[in-house]
């Protein structure tokens, strides 16, 4: 007995040097977020529907992300990021097991070059920049205005697989990324791939952003193509965000079109007050393919219990022109994970940072 617990402590002595000489020059970080609240979703064919969901606000996900010191200012990093479904305990992202993010890369004064799953730049100028929801919320952005992805990259168009991508560093208030996404189709160099990019300014209040993704079918005989250009100018007591899209292709972040040529605008504040904030957006979606065209109107409101948790909620209803046979809305409101199932949707929840 004496003997097994000497090895025992002389083991774990040993793992413990390996671990710090493994770790010496870098650092492993492992976060995540907690998000579940109630979803009331009306106008659906099969008539409303209330939920327990995960992911309202922002997709609950379990991360790990480290850099490692590489000398002369450069280093390398890598993030895996899995979504996770806090009322049922699987897997999001159609069960992929880090289907959020997973790449590897190198940083250094001349930019990052990143490979593997990642956002595309339309979904970071969305969501990351002009959307007052974040794309999130029954007000997301998304219910009407695509992230620049497919069904084919991602089940909600968010993301590129096979990705390479260039981000430059910022320079006098400018930022830009371009990806490529490796299509992956025998005999054809262009099937599946897609192409994206953006150029951003940004100085003291004023945002600006212009972005594009591409996305070849599995044919190269069509291309999805999503532009976006917006921003968001903070007056101090007033957010304002403002946006204009172009889409055109054979996707759409509503499966019920099957062939989208649309023109959307977005208008949108946030008022933050002490701890809390109002948040308000209009879209209105343009079909130059058919009689396709919607808008929606949502409002939502955040309270902050600390840094780290907040409460949450939101309403929106959308307005389609047409019906499909079923006599369900073409566009539905959905939130962060949730397409939704009807014209409407009220969210209670709270959201949690670690």
């Amino acid at each position: 007995m004496k003997n097994s617990l000497i090895a025992a402590a002389a083991l774990a002595c040993a793992s413990a040097t390996f671990t710090d000489t493994a770790f010496a020059q870098g650092s492993v970080t492992l976060y995540g977020l907690a998000d579940l609240g109630v979803d009331l979703q009306n106008g659906g064919a099969a008539g409303s529907i209330k939920k327990l969901s995960s992911g309202i606000q922002n997709g609950s996900r379990l991360g790990f992300k480290g850099t490692e010191d590489l000398g002369d200012g450069a280093s390398a990093l890598f993030v895996l990021e899995m979504g996770i479904a806090m009322d049922t305990g699987m897997q999001n992202q159609s069960g992929r097991g880090f289907g959020r993010q997973s790449f590897v890369g190198l940083k250094s004064s001349a930019g990052m070059l990143t490979l593997g799953r990642q956002y595309t730049a339309v979904n970071n100028a969305l969501c990351g920049d002009i959307d007052p929801f974040g794309c999130g919320l029954a007000g997301t952005a998304g219910n009407l205005m695509s992230a620049g992805g497919t069904p084919t990259n991602d089940g909600n168009g968010s993301r590129t697989n096979n990705a390479v991508k260039y981000t430059a560093p910022p320079t006098a208030g400018f930022t830009g990324e371009v990806t490529y996404g490796f299509g992956e189709v025998a005999a054809s160099s262009k099937a599946g791939r897609t192409i994206g990019g953006s150029i951003g300014y940004q100085t003291g209040p004023l945002t600006l952003r212009l972005a594009y993704n591409g996305v070849e079918d599995a044919t190269a005989s069509n291309t999805a193509k999503v532009a976006i250009f917006g921003g968001r100018y903070d007056t101090g007591p007033v957010i304002v965000a403002l946006a204009y899209a172009v889409n055109r292709g054979a996707f759409s972040s509503n499966t019920n079109i099957s062939n989208p040529d649309s023109r959307d605008a977005l208008v949108g504040v946030i008022v933050p007050f002490g701890v809390s904030n109002l948040l308000a957006s209009y879209i209105k979606k343009r079909d130059h393919s058919g009689n396709n065209d919607a808008s929606q109107l949502a409002l939502g409101y955040t309270y902050a219990l600390s840094k780290r948790t907040n409460l949450y909620s939101s309403y929106a209803h959308i307005m389609n022109s047409a019906l499909n046979t079923n006599k369900a809305a073409f566009y539905t409101v959905g939130n962060a994970i949730d397409g939704g199932t009807g014209d409407s949707s009220f969210n209670l929840g709270i959201r949690h940072v670690f």
